[in-house]
């Protein structure tokens, strides 16, 4: 789908304010390599990652979404009663309903009555909801609307499968989205897909309607993420890059003109790959997956917000997103800074 962020009528949705939040656990690879057979030199060789962040007991995943919902607003010098409407991209909700977006809304101090809701495609979470937003925005439904991607997928992970525990992390990260008819920077245009076929390529398999949790499911672990990694590298790569070049060429741009991209940090072989295809050399990356692995929709996020008060973005700048996740689904945005 292509979303247009503005027309001659219409206003441009404008991000005017970032914020994340980690935990303060750091669970190395040498830690890992304690919990499975595995090694430092492995995980880095084929993922890039070297530490992730995991969230302490007694935190859910509503709490470490509001921390980063609060650093975004007081970065965008908005408070939570002008908040007109959260979009939350999570797997790993505080429960499997009501919307953690609305256990945020309340966290924060929201306005009850404002619109709050969830989405639910995986790593690409983040990116689906910034284009809902910026739809949302362009026909005048909303005002300032808080865009999160928060996981807490330590808690969904097998420990005991290094081909997936070795990845991921926990983390949040924040936007503010705004109407802004007074200039050109902001969402030049968003793009989201999906493809149902590969529905069972990475999932979490059991815990929904199709099978239940029951106790032949724990014993054969059948809650916890699955993934065929291979097949999963291959499609990223794949539609990764054709969703960052359907974007630049959406607006009639190429790709000597990004000056930032800010990717979906599951892999660095993908992001390699990714710049390869699109025709990007890899130091126009914003890259933190050493620090903090893969945190799905999160990590889109928390990487902005690094690049954004590190300086590495700076006005006029144009910076491209993109993502792939499970469903499978994946997205881009380029944006005037």
């Amino acid at each position: 789908m292509t979303a247009p962020s503005s027309t001659l009528s219409l206003p441009r949705a404008r991000i005017i304010g970032t914020g994340c939040a980690l935990p303060d656990k750091v669970l190395t690879n040498a830690d890992l390599s304690k919990m499975v057979d595995t090694s430092d030199e492995w995980i880095r060789s084929r993922t890039g990652i070297s530490e992730r962040r995991i969230l302490e007991e007694g935190r859910d995943t509503s709490d470490l979404a509001t921390q980063a919902a609060q650093r975004a607003c007081e970065s965008a010098g908005v408070t939570p009663a002008q908040i007109d409407c959260i979009i939350v991209g999570t797997v790993s909700g505080d429960m499997l309903f009501p919307a953690t977006a609305t256990i945020v809304q309340h966290k924060l101090g929201a306005r009850p009555g404002s619109a709050a809701f969830d989405v639910s495609a995986a790593c690409a979470g983040f990116i689906h909801g910034l284009s809902i937003a910026d739809g949302f925005i362009a026909r005048g439904t909303f005002k300032n609307i808080l865009v999160i991607g928060v996981e807490i997928l330590s808690r969904i992970i097998d420990w005991q499968d290094r081909n997936t525990c070795v990845l991921f992390g926990d983390g949040a990260g924040a936007v503010v989205v705004t109407a802004d008819a007074s200039g050109t920077s902001g969402i030049l245009s968003s793009h989201i897909f999906a493809d149902g076929s590969q529905s069972e390529t990475l999932c979490s398999p059991a815990g929904g309607t199709r099978r239940p949790i029951t106790p032949e499911i724990l014993a054969a672990r059948g809650q916890f993420v699955f993934m065929n990694g291979r097949e999963v590298y291959r499609h990223a790569v794949k539609n990764i890059a054709a969703a960052c070049v359907h974007a630049l060429a959406h607006n009639g741009m190429n790709a000597e003109a990004v000056d930032c991209v800010v990717a979906h940090q599951a892999n660095l072989r993908i992001i390699e790959g990714v710049a390869e295809r699109v025709g990007l050399p890899l130091d126009k990356f914003h890259l933190n997956l050493e620090r903090y692995g893969n945190t799905s929709s999160a990590s889109v996020p928390i990487a902005l917000d690094e690049a954004v008060r590190s300086g590495r973005i700076q006005p006029g700048a144009l910076v491209l997103m993109c993502a792939f996740g499970g469903g499978f689904a994946w997205g881009s945005a380029l944006v005037r800074w």
